[in-house]
């Protein structure tokens, strides 16, 4: 059988390429029009030179070196929403670099009309551009006719999460470990690509080695290790290539400006969101007299503890027997005031409070309850490797999974923001949280159990009908 790629593998393809050198022609030319044929005087102490050519050029490099960095050039693989807010951190952060450059070169404050439609029409553009591309993508791209390699029962969840999801991958088959090498192999050919869930080390590299050899494309779950080693640096001192893994946490620079960004942007909240505070507040005294706040024991960095803020959207003592009762939507321990904030996610809203205090930060691992971690860490030892970054109100896993997302799968991917951060990262997180907040997606899950039971029974009556056969 022919394996071909698609154009949605994650890979900078030629449509990426053709979108992105358009996208950066027709935004410049946008700066132009603005900053230089209509409101031309604020550069008048500027050579013509200057004015047409040297900024025009500078603006062209510093977008293209900012998309590059948001990596938001991937028009045909990422999610619309992640690509859109890609875009837009990328034309905000360019315009306002010169806008602030514009200020500078003409020593006053620049009418700001100019750089705001600049940016006004980029997000035009970005929007069109992608919106278009990813309707090529839809089309030309074939649904990928799939099999399933699994080592442990619950990595057969994957599948049910892909039957749920609109995507090109379509597992036909679920094949276990405990088949063997070769009865994996004879499968393999009958498909357009593999997907590979928790093998053992050993299986998993057999396999990935045999589908390279025949250009099957493959897909991988990443292991914990798989997402350490990401982050690894080459080294070539020696003729034997060696992979350096020394990233444990953020460095005194990330932690530095990482702070600085929590302090202004935790203040500025503060004050922005103060009658929002002020009125929940009230509103919560008013309705039984108790008290404003809920604290709650949570982890953080180093496994310090810290009392995490809410606003009390239960009834007093609704824990009063010690431990944890998750609340369903018809919870009579829910206040009237409660079922008002907690849809909007405004009861988490003090924790603002929190991150200016430093016990949080705005981005990060989402800070769980100390029982919690103990229990986490009993069944998966490496999940206190969330705890090498302090939590946040937002994170990764907030953002990339769901309310129901399995604890594994919540550290592989707060680990995967540990090991790649940035301060870019931080703000495009930030940027993807605005539209999380009102996805009804990002609360929504499914349970899992019955339907691996289901496919388990399915995998072992296919394996006898097989083996009754040969």
């Amino acid at each position: 059988m022919e394996h071909k790629s698609d154009i949605s593998s994650g890979r900078f393809h030629t449509l990426d390429f053709i979108a992105c050198v358009l996208q950066i022609i027709l935004t410049t030319v946008t700066y132009i029009f603005f900053f230089v044929f209509l409101d031309f005087n604020i550069n008048a102490s500027s050579s013509f030179i200057i004015n047409s050519l040297i900024l025009p050029g500078a603006y062209t490099v510093i977008l293209t070196l900012i998309l590059r960095a948001a990596k938001a050039y991937f028009f045909s693989s990422k999610k619309i929403i992640n690509l859109l807010s890609s875009q837009y951190l990328s034309l905000f952060s360019t315009n306002f670099i010169f806008y602030i450059l514009h200020c500078l070169m003409t020593e006053s404050i620049v009418n700001p009309l100019p750089i705001i439609l600049t940016f006004l029409c980029g997000i035009v553009i970005a929007t069109l551009i992608s919106v278009v591309i990813k309707k090529i993508v839809n089309i030309k791209t074939p649904v990928r006719n799939t099999v399933l390699l699994y080592g442990r029962d619950s990595a057969v969840a994957l599948k049910i999460k892909l039957d749920n999801q609109k995507n090109k991958l379509r597992v036909s088959k679920i094949v276990p470990e405990s088949v063997g090498f070769e009865k994996m192999t004879d499968i393999i050919k009958n498909f357009d690509a593999v997907i590979i869930n928790d093998l053992s080390a050993a299986a998993r590299n057999e396999v990935l080695k045999f589908c390279y050899k025949n250009r099957i494309p493959v897909y991988i779950a990443p292991k914990i290790t798989d997402i350490i080693a990401r982050s690894a640096q080459e080294i070539h001192g020696v003729d034997t290539p060696l992979l350096l893994i020394d990233k444990f946490g953020l460095s005194s620079t990330e932690k530095f400006f990482k702070r600085a960004m929590d302090i202004c942007l935790s203040l500025a909240a503060l004050i922005g969101t103060s009658p929002i505070l002020l009125l929940i507040a009230l509103f919560i005294k008013i309705e039984d007299g108790g008290p404003v706040f809920y604290k709650q024991k949570r982890a953080t960095l180093g496994e310090k503890e810290f009392d995490i803020l809410k606003f009390r959207s239960m009834i007093v003592d609704a824990e009063k027997e010690g431990f944890s009762i998750p609340a369903t939507g018809l919870d009579p321990r829910i206040t009237k005031v409660g079922r008002i904030i907690r849809p909007l996610r405004l009861d988490e809203l003090p924790q603002i409070i929190n991150i200016l205090k430093g016990d949080m930060s705005i981005v990060g691992p989402r800070p769980e309850r100390l029982e919690h971690v103990i229990k986490y860490s009993e069944d998966i030892p490496e999940f206190v490797f969330r705890l090498n970054v302090k939590g946040g109100l937002t994170g990764y896993a907030q953002i990339y999974g769901k309310y129901n997302t399995t604890a594994y799968d919540k550290l592989r991917l707060d680990l995967i923001y540990i090991q790649n951060y940035s301060l870019l990262m931080d703000i495009k997180l930030i940027f993807l949280t605005v539209p999380v907040l009102f996805s009804k997606e990002s609360t929504e899950g499914f349970d899992v159990a019955e339907e691996i039971d289901k496919l388990k029974s399915e995998v072992i009556d296919a394996t006898n009908e097989e083996a009754s056969e040969n």
